[in-house]
């Protein structure tokens, strides 16, 4: 019997955004806790969802942060939660008033996160900016790439979300942590720039220190396809797998695999001169086969070559053993998180409880105002008509309510 998950009955507040600050919202969301996240008043009887896609078990009231009577709730529903998700540029929140400094004097247990895109104080505090220019002035960027090509960004994964959304969470659990010990809140200061460059910490230090062969040019190096038994190649239906055989003894198996055994490629491994001509060899002989075929021929070995599967195979790949089901990020022997998937069966490693429509492929899409009142009445104790109202599209509180 497992019990509750880690975070159940933490309240938070997320202030609507884009990317990071909903993904740090979801990631508390997954592990129990209630999170309402803060839209803009609605223009619309009839409003449509908002483009945020990572409203998984969230619910949404609408608020003219503007307007007295809509911060003044904000202020009535920060002085009772625990968390708070910042994800404006510096200024935004205390020019109305609800900044951490307002904030933590009505509520010193508050987790007040802010989190940004550049440095708070840096060159670039007062500029717009997204994944690619953070990876770039954090000297990630720089690192992505094939030899003599452009820096290339992988999606907008390394900023926005390693080293943002999962950022700014890890550091609001430090603060529980701390809280735990001395009953007090405080701010936590995430920003994706330094976020990403913690993430690339052991790269840092190999072209800091040589490691690893030395360093070269950008596509040169063992770990960023430059090596030919670390890179992917195409198959002769179209797919492609991937090759990681770094080891001695991995290399061997993929070369005895390949039916390139006993011709001296286990002996010039890193031999640099030869790598040239060893991916081109490589790249014909996996070209000879399917993906498939290559599978039926590494699946069970140690030459650390697998396919390189797309999301369309993964869901729909129980049948075949694929690793497709959507879990938590950790899994909780005692107390899980939340299941994604819908048909999750073990609730120490595919989380617990229903799992969500979609199974985590699908968007999970909020529009404002939805299911908002019942969390005020259900998370906050709070009543419409009492505590507070709703006034052109947002909700006000009420001027007999006390905070």
């Amino acid at each position: 019997m497992v019990g509750d998950p880690p975070l159940k009955g933490l309240l938070v507040l997320e202030f609507a955004g884009l990317a990071p600050g909903p993904f740090a919202g979801m990631l508390l969301a997954d592990a129990g806790a209630h999170v309402l996240r803060i839209d803009r008043a609605r223009s619309s009887p009839t409003p449509a969802p908002t483009p945020d896609i990572l409203a998984r078990r969230k619910r949404s009231i609408a608020v003219d942060l503007k307007s007295p009577g809509g911060a003044s709730l904000i202020r009535r529903l920060a002085s009772r939660a625990d968390i708070l998700i910042d994800p404006y540029r510096p200024g935004v929140l205390e020019t109305l008033g609800l900044g951490p400094a307002a904030l933590l004097a009505l509520n010193p247990r508050l987790v007040y996160a802010r989190l940004a895109g550049f440095r708070r104080a840096g060159r670039y505090a007062r500029m717009a900016g997204h994944d690619i220019n953070y990876l770039a002035v954090a000297g990630v960027l720089g690192l992505l790439g094939r030899r003599g090509q452009r820096p290339h960004a992988p999606w907008n994964l390394l900023a926005d979300f390693a080293g943002g959304g999962a950022a700014l969470v890890h550091g609001v659990l430090l603060a529980l942590l701390a809280r735990a010990r001395d009953g007090k809140g405080q701010v936590v200061e995430a920003n994706m720039v330094d976020g990403a460059s913690y993430v690339a910490t052991f790269a840092r230090a190999v072209v800091s220190s040589g490691e690893l062969g030395g360093v070269r040019a950008r596509g040169e190096n063992l770990l960023d396809g430059g090596a030919p038994f670390y890179d992917t190649y195409a198959t002769r239906d179209g797919k492609y797998v991937a090759v990681g055989a770094l080891e001695a003894r991995f290399y061997a198996q993929l070369v005895k695999g390949l039916g390139l055994g006993g011709q001296g490629w286990e002996e010039r491994q890193n031999d640099r001169a030869c790598w040239p001509e060893m991916r081109r060899v490589f790249g014909e002989v996996f070209a000879r086969r399917t993906r498939r075929e290559w599978e039926e021929v590494f699946d069970g070995t140690d030459a650390c070559c697998t396919p390189v599967l797309e999301y369309a195979e993964l869901r729909e790949g129980e049948k075949e053993g694929r690793e497709g089901d959507q879990r938590p990020m950790v899994g909780l022997r005692d107390t899980p998180c939340l299941a994604v998937d819908e048909r999750a069966e073990d609730p120490s490693v595919q989380g617990q409880g229903p799992g969500v429509p979609g199974s985590g492929y699908a968007p999970s899409m909020l529009y404002p105002g939805q299911g908002g009142e019942e969390a005020l009445r259900e998370w906050f104790g709070m009543a419409k008509g009492r505590d507070f109202d709703v006034q052109e599209g947002g909700l006000v509180l009420k001027e007999t309510s006390k905070l």
